[in-house]
């Protein structure tokens, strides 16, 4: 894999014919170690946001053990990469052989469950295994977050005192987990959720072992700005502090998109313009899904003869990609130089979460070169450039 120092740079050197995925590993070894020496817990990386192995090597390198794994693929892949990972089966549904095969030959011990069904399946699976973690997820709400989670998956605060006792007796460890939804925007998500297993603890009456709030740690887009991690890191660390757990419990997160969003973007080429459509050469089935199916917008740049142009007017373009599907379009608005051309390559920013992970090959559009590159991100929670606030016992004010 070459390096170089920026897209600029790739595009002189190269002039890429396919899409072009820039890794950045100090990107992801810095969001890696904010989290290790900041988080007052244990952080688990979801591995169904980025599953590339060169990812996976820089996270555990920058301090990060234990992996939130939802597939027996997943499972796999990880023991493979990293042969002394503690490995975590998030998943709240599995298949038996799954299970199965998990815990008797890749040695997973921690599965997370919503339903009495999933736990008697967990039991059987295991041959009723006296060495589980148990972690029961609630169904929480998604209100502060960007992308809902509320649906799926979690058990209903009604239900909750039946599932934690009956778990409570299979498991070693029990733990409670959530999931506020992906890309929260406000650190309250995490507070209304723990005052929910709050409830779940004090009605069912059991001792827990665990809290697990799950993943939604926001990135920065454009017109998605969310308060600095710190924030986040505070109000769950005051509000874990006050529930009813053992005195040895232990607090655990699941990042993904915060841990990877900054360890990749995408050169594409412009192969067409038609007045404010600019025709490129992903989409939609490739690194651009979220663009495409949930309007998400990224940062662009636009580079021309291997420079970025920035002066002159500026215009807000949508994207069509490569396949001959009318569903491969991404609205945008993009805003971009109004002269942009067929010939220009733009850089796509913050791809590293959901983008390179999901490139399909339908309609033969497969190909992808990969680089490694040393500048920053187009945009970080990492840099120290985001303010923050300071919380007391009574007041919060700006640092």
């Amino acid at each position: 894999m070459h390096n170089y120092l920026d897209a600029r740079a790739v595009v002189r050197a190269t002039a890429p014919d396919q899409p072009a995925i820039l890794n950045r590993p100090h990107a992801a070894a810095r969001a890696a170690r904010f989290f290790v020496e900041k988080f007052p817990g244990k952080s688990l990386y979801a591995v169904k946001a980025n599953p590339s192995p060169d990812l996976l090597r820089v996270l555990w390198d920058a301090g990060v053990t234990h992996y939130d794994v939802a597939s027996i693929t997943e499972v796999r892949l990880v023991r493979s990469v990293l042969p002394e990972a503690t490995l975590c089966f998030m998943h709240p549904v599995k298949a038996p052989r799954a299970i199965a095969e998990a815990y008797k030959t890749y040695g997973v011990r921690t599965f997370s469950l919503d339903s009495l069904d999933e736990l008697e399946k967990i039991r059987e699976a295991t041959d009723g295994a006296q060495d589980l973690t148990l972690c029961v997820r609630l169904r929480v709400s998604s209100e502060h977050s960007e992308l809902s989670l509320a649906s799926k998956f979690g058990c209903d605060l009604v239900d909750a005192r039946e599932l934690l006792q009956q778990t409570r007796q299979l498991a070693d460890s029990l733990g409670v987990c959530f999931h506020v939804g992906s890309q929260a925007m406000s650190p309250h998500a995490y507070v209304l959720a723990l005052e929910k297993a709050r409830a779940a603890i004090v009605d069912a009456a059991v001792t827990v072992d665990i809290i697990d709030v799950g993943g939604g740690f926001p990135s920065v887009y454009p017109g998605m700005e969310p308060p600095p991690l710190e924030d986040y890191f505070a109000l769950i660390d005051r509000t874990y502090e006050s529930l009813p757990v053992s005195y040895s419990a232990e607090l655990w997160c699941e990042p993904g998109r915060a841990l990877c969003a900054e360890y990749n973007s995408i050169i594409v080429r412009v192969e067409k313009r038609r007045e404010n459509e600019l025709y490129i050469n992903d989409g939609a089935y490739g690194a651009l899904f979220d663009a495409a199916h949930v309007g998400w917008r990224f940062p662009v740049r636009l580079m021309r003869d291997g420079e970025v142009i920035e002066a002159g007017e500026m215009a807000d373009f949508s994207f069509y990609g490569p396949t001959c599907d009318d569903m491969d379009f991404m609205e945008g608005p993009f805003p971009l130089p109004a002269d942009a051309r067929a010939g220009d390559y733009i850089e796509i920013g913050m791809l590293g979460a959901y983008g390179a992970a999901m490139k399909t090959a339908f309609n033969g559009f497969e190909a992808v070169e990969t680089y490694t590159v040393t500048d920053e991100p187009m945009s970080s929670q990492y840099n120290g450039s985001r303010r923050g606030l300071r919380l007391s016992d009574n007041v919060v004010s700006l640092r």
